[in-house]
């Protein structure tokens, strides 16, 4: 069958729809609604497949005969044209701040409850220094600096964190071939805040009473939410995100029940709560 003309094709871009061949796989598509377009049909491994090339007027038939040409040469080497056309659809990841958005939304945002933890420190701590590096030009030393500017804005804990994130975000790096190998791995908290210590101090009774009174004291700068949250607070020992996050329907009155549901539990179990009565005068009593 005789190859397609320039002047061929610019006539069957404007009839029926329908697939003309000019030969060696390459195909002038019409269809019914939308422009044409060029496609090649190719097999591999005993399979046909189709990979578009482009849309006419965009692509002539020159332009078109060249791309198949090329594919075709891939496809020789081994290289499947649509397997190459996803690769090439998916975004680069060339820098760290592209790597944390990938890790944060790939693995972040679908395996913990509050994504914005990490999302705060990397963006504070982490990305101010090395945000805008290439992946691979990020070196122990620039690790240590991230870690020793924390430190040394007397943050121990937030250190740990940072290294720990690091640790996870150049880890997430290596699962992609992004980086050959971790710049944080070398780190532990002896390098950072140091090791943590479960908290012994707890306060007294009267320790509880003062702080109340100068709540009460200062009620009008403190604020009655805040005051009423502290009540709260000591009365049911719950995390502040649970109870600063909690909605009334969570909320049984009548059976003076708190069902904290899963979705809300850091441990991912739902809980009930006991919502008990005040008898403390001073927490009873109206500082407003």
């Amino acid at each position: 069958m005789a190859k397609l003309t320039a002047t061929q094709v610019a006539s069957l871009a404007k009839r029926e729809p329908k697939k003309h061949t000019d030969g060696g796989g390459l195909y002038f598509c019409v269809r019914k609604a939308g422009s044409p377009y060029w496609m090649l049909r190719y097999s591999v491994g005993g399979k046909r497949r189709e990979a578009t090339l482009g849309q006419y007027p965009a692509m002539s038939l020159a332009e078109a005969r060249l791309q198949a040409e090329v594919m075709k040469k891939g496809l020789r080497a081994g290289q499947d044209p649509l397997v190459e056309k996803r690769k090439q659809e998916i975004p680069p990841i060339r820098t760290v701040r592209e790597l944390f958005q990938d890790w944060y939304t790939s693995d972040l945002c679908r395996r913990l409850q509050h994504p914005g933890i990490p999302k705060r420190i990397y963006t504070k701590e982490i990305d101010p220094v090395i945000g805008t590096y290439p992946i691979n030009d990020v070196t122990p030393r620039e690790v240590r600096r991230i870690i020793q500017r924390v430190v040394e804005s007397g943050r121990p804990t937030i250190a740990n964190d940072t290294l720990m994130y690091l640790k996870q975000l150049f880890r997430h790096g290596m699962k992609l071939d992004l980086c050959l190998s971790n710049p944080a791995m070398p780190f532990t908290a002896t390098d950072a805040g140091g090791l943590e210590n479960s908290r012994e101090r707890v306060l007294t009774h009267d320790e509880i009473q003062i702080a109340f009174k100068v709540f009460r004291d200062r009620i009008s700068s403190f604020g009655r939410d805040n005051y009423l949250a502290c009540c709260l607070f000591l009365v049911l020992g719950v995390r502040k995100s649970e109870l600063c996050e909690a909605l009334w329907e969570e909320f049984d009155l009548e059976k003076a029940i708190w069902h904290l549901p899963k979705h809300r539990s850091k441990t991912g179990t739902p809980i009930s709560i006991p919502l008990p009565t005040c008898s403390s005068p001073h927490l009873n009593r109206t500082p407003w």
